[in-house]
């Protein structure tokens, strides 16, 4: 765990002004930070990020420092969120549980009357296909599981009721095939007394560089939430928008075209994650032939002969069409990136090359990054790696995204709403719970 601080090193008494603090925050699975990011940048201070992947706490910890109080990093909690059992014998709940009952309290009791927000952004892959001969038996069974996740989050909230919780998965958790369980996570909010909503959105609608559709839950505590916020007069479910109205739409070009040229497997020297994965030569021709934006249907015909894969040729016969069209293409320019993965280091994963036809490369992890909107300073660790940089920036919340939703989750609470900066409490009454509710934690 991170060093424990004191009350006295949050650099002041209770009832001090916090200057433009808008809210404390949880993000639960915080990964390498992208929501962390977006929830500092939108005015929050970030108690702690929680996650199993210790890989994650250098970039988490360096890049992450709050701009209020303290000015100090959230502490990182290395922790499984599952509680320990004959399924997850590794699971750590009681002592995640043990963690923030040390950490919550102490921020409420200095008196700051803000809300809290819990970040809930699972991790993807749960709910993402593969083929099957990309998992083994051992990950498939993992990655079913760990469609509980989300179950077990909520737990956290029925112990600590923030006013806000803000949630972001893939586009496709909401299908039936999943289990239900974007719905399951809905109705327990609902039941412990939030008003919800959500939305599937493209985040190229809020000034993020890249074609990627998101789900987004927003929930609001009843006894808090603006009457106006709710989608009709009877307050079943909360406004999501769609899109930030004062963002532009923003192409390839304009994020990372500023950025000097490097060659295939080359790091630059001052720039950190400024590197490309190395390529054969073979890729090299194929990329030489690629005009940005095209199909890959240019590489049964260049200056080399056709450079089109076996693999491919036969898929294409037997099915009557083309498939796999993006891979070994360049991205335009004039356009939004699509989708950033965790493969985007990789042009036989996607459209993933660059679309300047005088470097023969894909994409480097930084311009990923900016894709993903994290800001050109964001250092991801160890910067001489490659596939683990490519994990995080792909697994990650953009945090422009993050940052919008956090700014609209804060001004869906009432105006009236006095909070009470030592009980983490407000001055209104909260409203009956339903009966149906989520087994508190031990």
């Amino acid at each position: 765990m991170d060093r424990k601080r004191d009350d006295g090193e949050m650099g002041g008494t209770a009832g001090r002004p916090a200057g433009n603090l808008e809210f404390f925050a949880v993000d639960v699975f915080c990964g390498a930070g992208g929501t962390t990011r977006g929830l500092i940048d939108a005015g929050g201070y970030v108690v702690a990020g929680i996650d199993k992947d210790a890989r994650c706490r250098q970039t988490y910890i360096e890049n992450n420092r709050n701009r209020f109080l303290d000015n100090a990093p959230p502490e990182f909690l290395h922790r499984d969120i599952f509680p320990a059992d004959k399924r997850h014998p590794g699971g750590q709940q009681a002592a995640l549980i043990e963690d923030l009952d040390r950490i919550i309290p102490r921020f409420r009791k200095q008196g700051w009357r803000v809300p809290w927000l819990f970040a809930i952004c699972a991790p993807c892959q749960p709910f993402t296909r593969l083929a099957r001969k990309e998992l083994s038996r051992k990950r498939k069974v993992g990655r079913q599981l760990d469609r509980h996740l989300l179950c077990e989050a909520v737990k956290l909230v029925e112990r600590y009721m923030p006013e806000l919780v803000l949630s972001e998965n893939v586009q496709g958790i909401g299908d039936p095939k999943y289990g239900g369980v974007w719905e399951d996570f809905r109705q327990s909010l609902e039941a412990l007394g939030y008003v919800t909503g959500a939305k599937v959105v493209c985040t190229s609608r809020f000034g993020i560089p890249q074609y990627r559709k998101r789900s987004i839950l927003l929930a609001v505590r009843r006894d808090v939430a603006r009457e106006d916020r709710y989608v009709d007069s009877k307050g079943v479910s909360l406004l999501v928008p769609e899109a930030d109205p004062d963002a532009s739409t923003v192409s390839v070009c304009e994020a990372i075209g500023h950025l000097p040229p490097i060659k295939a497997g080359v790091l630059h020297p001052e720039i950190p994650n400024h590197r490309a994965r190395d390529l054969s030569l073979l890729n090299q021709r194929r990329l030489a032939a690629a005009k940005p934006g095209q199909s890959n249907a240019y590489m049964a015909d260049t200056p080399n002969g056709d450079l089109s894969l076996k693999c491919h040729r036969r898929v294409n016969r037997k099915l009557g069409t083309r498939c796999f069209t993006d891979v070994y293409t360049r991205m335009h320019p004039d356009r939004p990136s699509p989708t950033i993965t965790t493969k985007c280091h990789s042009i036989s994963n996607g459209r993933f090359g660059h679309y300047d036809v005088k470097q023969r490369r894909g994409i480097s992890l930084r311009e990923a990054a900016i894709l993903q909107s994290f800001p050109e300073d964001y250092v991801f660790y160890p910067t001489h790696q490659i596939e683990p940089i490519a994990r995080m920036i792909g697994n990650a919340v953009p945090p422009k995204l993050a940052s919008f939703y956090c700014r609209y989750l804060v001004r869906s609470i009432e105006p009236a709403v006095v909070f009470r900066g030592r009980t983490g409490r407000t001055s209104v009454s909260p409203r009956r719970r339903s009966s149906r509710s989520v087994p508190r934690s031990s």
